[in-house]
This record gives C-alpha cells, structure tokens and sequence, in this order.
C-alpha cells in the first residue's frame, strides 16, 4: 500500500497516470484505516503470536482482513466529484465482472459509522454487496489535489477462524464463485479494462530508482500510533 500512496503522490506532482493494480498478501494482514485509531487489544496479541500482520492504508474505512482476498487500487487523475458519484463510477468494473459471474452486486445503504471496528461489519454506499445483503467487496478513497486512490478488498474465502477471533463474528455468507486463481484474476482484469477505459492495460515492472523510492517512503513511515480499545469489564448482577 505504500506503492499506492506512493503512485498517488507521483500524480500529484506531475510525473503520474492513471494506474490499476491488482494484488494478493504474502501473509494474513489487518490493515487500519487511516482514521482508525482506536486498536482492539486482542489484535495486538494476535500479531505479537505471528499470525497477522498489522499495517495501516493511506485510504480511509476501518480494518481489513487481508488473506483469501484480491486487493485493488485505483489510482485515477482529477477524478470527478462528488465522492457517491466517483464510487459508482470507479466501481462499475466490479458490478460488470460479478454479473458476467452470474452473481449481481448491489451498493449497500448503510450511513457511515464508525462504532463498528471491522469494514466488513456494514455496507455503505461505497460498498459492494451480494443479492442476499452479504458484504462482498469493501472500498475506500483518499484524495489529493484532485487525485483519487480508491482501495478495495474482494473477498474470495477468508478464514472462519481468524476472522472471528479478529472480529467476533463469522465473515459475510459469499456465494461460491465459478472459477477462482488465475482464471479469476484474467476475468476482473478485462472487466476492468473495459469498464476503465475501453482498452488493454499496458503492465511495466518498476524501475530500481522507483522501488528505492518506495522502499524509503516504507522505511519513514509513521509507525502504527494506536490507542488500545479500553477493556470490558463484567459485573455480577
């Protein structure tokens, strides 16, 4: 994700263009929305036992499970205003590609709240979500003179166990989808090609001065600075 803020930051100064990643995570990873400051004790437990990863995205929202989940970032040069309408229209390739799938999603219509730690515990209308309400896909923006990154999770077949001992629920009830790996990755990229542009996405590998940059962006980064949640406290009736 510091790639992405990263790339943001190059067209803010001139020298970026639009750009569509998709991506998985080498290890199980909750990452904290940028607003989010309030950490959970029991997350800190788990990431000192080495089971996750603890990182914090540019992009706003509230905690991600990363693991069995395709992640996407956006990056789209003086997007239009206002926000709903960008969601919507930085979204139709995902809306496109789920129907080709035989599964339509729908906005959710959820008011934004942030008395719930998980992104996935509610669906606003930044998200995406299945015909029976079962949140699908999670996004989030963040802006810079004009420039948007929208972020987005998909999830494919996240951990029972580990979501519920992150979240203390089950994760959404998904429809199982027709194909899966590789396949699935070709699939959403086409979607995006025609629903982003109508042309085929030019790939490049970064160049070794670019990944400096990078890897120094990563190094300086502002350490996670969380308040852990208060503990509750049970009292005999």
């Amino acid at each position: 994700m510091a790639l992405d803020e990263w790339l943001l930051d190059e067209l803010v100064e001139g020298r970026g263009s639009a750009v569509f990643r998709l991506y998985t995570w080498s290890a199980p990873t909750l990452s904290l929305g940028f607003h989010q400051h309030t950490l959970e004790r029991h997350w800190s437990l788990i990431e000192q036992q080495g089971r996750i990863n603890l990182v914090r995205r540019p992009s706003g929202g509230r905690a991600v499970l990363h693991g069995g989940c395709l992640t996407y970032a956006l990056l789209w040069p003086e997007a239009p205003g206002p926000r709903r309408f960008s969601y919507q229209v930085a979204s139709q390739w995902l809306l496109d590609g789920f129907r080709q799938l035989g599964i339509p999603l729908t906005f959710g219509s959820a008011a934004p709240g942030l008395q719930r730690s998980s992104c996935f515990a509610s669906s606003t209308s930044a998200d995406l979500v299945e015909a029976g309400g079962a949140k699908r896909v999670g996004s989030a923006q963040l802006w810079r003179q004009g420039h948007l990154l929208q972020h987005g999770s998909v999830q494919l077949a996240p951990c029972p166990r580990l979501w519920l001992e992150l979240f203390g629920a089950a994760p959404p009830p998904l429809a199982p989808l027709p194909i899966g790996g590789d396949a699935l990755v070709d699939h959403l990229r086409r979607s995006a090609e025609a629903g982003l542009g109508g042309h085929a996405f030019e790939s490049r590998p970064l160049s070794a001065q670019e990944l400096g940059a990078i890897e120094e962006r990563r190094q300086q980064a502002r350490p996670l600075r969380l308040i852990a949640a208060p503990a509750v406290l049970s009292r005999p009736d």
